[in-house]
């Protein structure tokens, strides 16, 4: 699986500081996707759906710890390339 786009949104609306859109391998994007500061540091929270109960469950997510590693990686570079400004090369 190869990341051939990121795109970033930034938000910057308290803790979340972005949102983002991944396609994979040219053929599947997904979006949605969040950049969260936590206690620990900036992470990537997964597209989800509230259920009926109220709680959220995600409705994409990675099966591994080296595939989350990948995609919070090249979501947190796009981020600092992007800034908070939204500013990208092809704007």
């Amino acid at each position: 699986m190869k990341i051939t786009e990121i795109k970033v949104y930034p938000a910057n609306e308290g803790k979340l500081k972005a949102y983002a859109t991944m396609v994979i391998d040219g053929c599947f994007i997904v979006r949605d996707l969040k950049l969260i500061q936590g206690e620990n540091g900036m992470f990537v929270s997964m597209p989800s759906r509230r259920k009926k109960d109220g709680t959220f469950k995600d409705v994409v997510h990675p099966l591994n710890q080296e595939t989350r590693r990948m995609i919070e990686e090249h979501v947190i570079e796009e981020y600092k390339k992007v800034g908070e400004t939204g500013n990208t090369e092809e704007e």
